[in-house]
């Protein structure tokens, strides 16, 4: 494999979802990156990435110097706001830079010399890469890391569930009164089978949420951790130590990096779902990847989700012919 050259940049928002998707890409291509966490100002953050005019006046005066030339021979974006500024560095760089934007840009993808976005955003074009799911870091070696974490979770009882918890979005409440179902249903299921409960709240999650958990889980072995407070974050080691996994269907990256992991996957749904997540939810069962929390006779190990390493090499390879060219 020839080694890409130069140096990549990572452009993301403070979004921890749109950073870790950027971010494990990079990784994936292997070549020196930066990670840029750019914020651009009104009016641009309204509208981008349709405005470009004013270029990096779209950015704050303390964030101009890190924007700024030698311009680099990739870069990789992630939301809304980083598609501006991977689309200014197409013109900047007069065509030097191979841009790369992930997610739906909500625009011509042919603004970007490469557009990732998951099939459930249905965005077609030449240069457009659909996987299933969101990029994401999670494969054999990441859970071992995990697993060495956090050695302790090795004498929980099994089976170990992990459960991971978004929060509400439009069209999705995750209220007081779901995570009252969904904390007695984890009751029922370890009354019956044993094992341990390790849930995992997100930046999202009320705080309500959270304290219903605490309450219902605490004679529980296991852990609720929702921030600092409890500790250094164990997600890698619940990952790495679950024997299946129980995800709010909220969110495309929770649910994708839980069927990375290997084991069975389950989710909880009490209401239609909005479109786009109604489609992502209905690839990842027509895959077999997901089920309901209540089928437990549907419970069965698939081969994981994992797309990041192939969406690099595709990625790689058009970089290799763009540079031959």
């Amino acid at each position: 494999m020839l080694k890409l050259h130069g140096e990549c940049w990572v452009i993301t928002d403070m979004a921890a979802g749109n950073q870790r998707q950027a971010l494990a890409l990079a990784e994936q291509l292997q070549m020196p990156f930066r990670h840029l966490v750019l914020e651009p100002r009104a009016p641009w953050s309204w509208l981008a990435p349709r405005l470009t005019i004013g270029g990096t006046l779209a950015l704050p005066v303390d964030q101009r110097a890190v924007f700024a030339p030698p311009w680099p021979s990739v870069a990789i974006g992630c939301g809304r706001a980083a598609a501006l500024f991977t689309r200014m560095l197409r013109r900047l760089s007069a065509g030097q830079c191979h841009t790369v934007q992930i997610l739906d840009p909500r625009i011509d993808p042919a603004h970007w010399d490469t557009v990732i976005a998951p099939r459930h955003d249905r965005v077609d074009g030449a240069n457009v890469l659909q996987p299933l799911g969101s990029l994401n870091s999670v494969d054999d070696a990441w859970l071992a890391d995990g697993r060495e974490s956090c050695p302790h979770f090795a004498e929980l009882p099994q089976p170990r569930v992990g459960v991971l918890l978004g929060g509400p979005r439009q069209g999705i409440a995750l209220d007081a009164d779901y995570a009252r179902q969904l904390a007695g249903r984890l009751l029922d299921r370890w009354r019956h089978e044993g094992g341990s409960l390790l849930v995992l709240a997100s930046r999202r999650t009320p705080a309500t949420l959270i304290e219903i958990f605490r309450q219902a889980l605490q004679k529980v072995p296991g852990l609720v951790w929702a921030g600092h407070d409890d500790g250094r974050n164990p997600y890698p080691g619940v990952l790495g130590w679950a024997d299946r996994l129980v995800v709010t269907p909220d969110s495309v990256n929770m649910l994708s990096e839980a069927c990375a992991v290997g084991c069975p996957v389950q989710t909880f749904v009490t209401m239609p779902l909005p479109t786009k997540i109604e489609r992502f939810h209905h690839a990842l069962r027509s895959a077999g990847l997901l089920q309901d929390i209540d089928d437990v006779a549907a419970l069965k190990h698939t081969p994981p989700l994992r797309e990041t390493g192939a969406i690099a090499g595709i990625l790689r390879k058009g970089i290799e012919s763009r540079n031959q060219g």
